[in-house]
């Protein structure tokens, strides 16, 4: 089975996954990528020089705000939550990932 990092999927992918993961609790960046990858059964992976920078940008555009607290190893970690406004942008960025991915399934169907 091939796996893949976040970076070879298509532009918004990683936001998308980031949010979604985001969408129950908060979370730090190295739970986040675990969990991505978890759920994923291993095919998804994403890499820190990827993570971090997508972080970065979410919290800019204010879709997820973080703070500091102590990990479950006892070590200072940045968490990360979603904002409102982005779990309004998660349901635009659902919709239309749903949207996609059914048009790329029909062309995918035409063998």
């Amino acid at each position: 089975m091939a796996r893949h990092s976040i970076p070879d999927l298509l532009p918004g992918t990683l936001d998308l996954l980031i949010l979604r993961t985001l969408q129950t609790e908060p979370m730090h960046g190295w739970a986040i990528a675990e969990r991505i990858q978890q759920i994923s059964q291993d095919v998804l992976q994403v890499n820190q020089g990827s993570l971090y920078p997508a972080l970065h940008r979410l919290e800019h555009q204010n879709w997820i705000e973080a703070e500091w607290r102590v990990s479950e190893l006892g070590r200072r970690a940045k968490y990360y939550q979603l904002t409102p406004s982005g779990r309004r942008q998660l349901a635009v960025e659902t919709s239309e990932w749903e949207r996609m991915s059914t048009a790329i399934g029909r062309v995918m169907k035409l063998a």
